[in-house]
């Protein structure tokens, strides 16, 4: 793989690729389209983990209540993880990883 490096340089128009993006939209945009923009982009992110957390349970061929006991978690967080109402963070996203990349030794070492 090449690495191709460039200098950009504000003050130097001819320096600026051309098609990057449209000066006049940008300054349209309010912060209110900001707002809303980053709300759509979270409720994006709480999707992809229901589905990650979702994925992995079913992997596992263990149904909600057989996970929840298996992995020591309350059942209504892991129905909260499933419906895109919470996200795991921390140790219980970690969890999943491990969970999804070696079932077999992460169940084990939970017993």
């Amino acid at each position: 793989m090449k690495t191709v490096r460039m200098t950009i340089d504000p003050a130097v128009p001819a320096s600026l690729a051309t098609g990057r993006i449209d000066p006049a939209r940008v300054d349209a945009t309010t912060e209110a389209d900001i707002a809303k923009q980053a709300a759509a982009d979270e409720a994006e992110a709480m999707q992809d983990a229901a589905k990650f957390a979702r994925r992995v349970r079913k992997r596992l061929g263990l149904s909600q209540a057989e996970f929840s006991e298996r992995i020591d978690v309350p059942l209504e967080t892991i129905r909260n993880w499933e419906q895109g109402k919470r996200s795991p963070t921390g140790a219980a996203k970690a969890l999943l990883k491990v969970l999804d990349k070696a079932p077999e030794a992460a169940l084990a070492a939970l017993q």
